[in-house]
């Protein structure tokens, strides 16, 4: 079995994109934005936006998507059935690997578990 990522485990459409980016929720440490939501799933998948803002060099870019892809598929397991996209800030070029996989690997604990879509109030309705 390949060590890769896989695709089931992507975003690969840019509806999925757009509709990460206009309801979601976010969380942000120094070199990433995360944003986040339910996505109906058994399972977490992952989007990647890093810009040429972020360096000019492409192999910094994927350097960094690396760091990520490989983040995300240890950490998969644990992850709620959500859709995430992780944007690089301009903070991530130049760190080494080390400090890049502990900001996202203390964001991916701080991903909130979904709520019961059962109602379990105390209201009755």
């Amino acid at each position: 079995m390949p060590a890769g990522l896989p695709r089931d485990a992507r975003i690969r459409r840019a509806g999925d994109f757009a509709a990460l980016r206009h309801a979601s929720g976010r969380l942000g440490g120094r070199c990433f934005s995360v944003r986040y939501r339910p996505n109906g799933l058994d399972h977490a998948r992952l989007g990647l936006a890093i810009s040429k803002r972020v360096s000019k060099r492409a192999v910094e870019r994927n350097r960094i998507k690396r760091l990520l892809r490989e983040s995300f598929r240890r950490a998969r397991a644990q992850l709620p059935p959500v859709d995430v996209v992780v944007m690089a800030r301009d903070a991530a070029a130049g760190l080494p690997g080390h400090e890049l996989l502990a900001e996202i690997d203390a964001l991916w604990r701080k991903l909130p578990p979904l709520k019961p879509t059962e109602g379990t109030g105390t209201i009755a309705c």
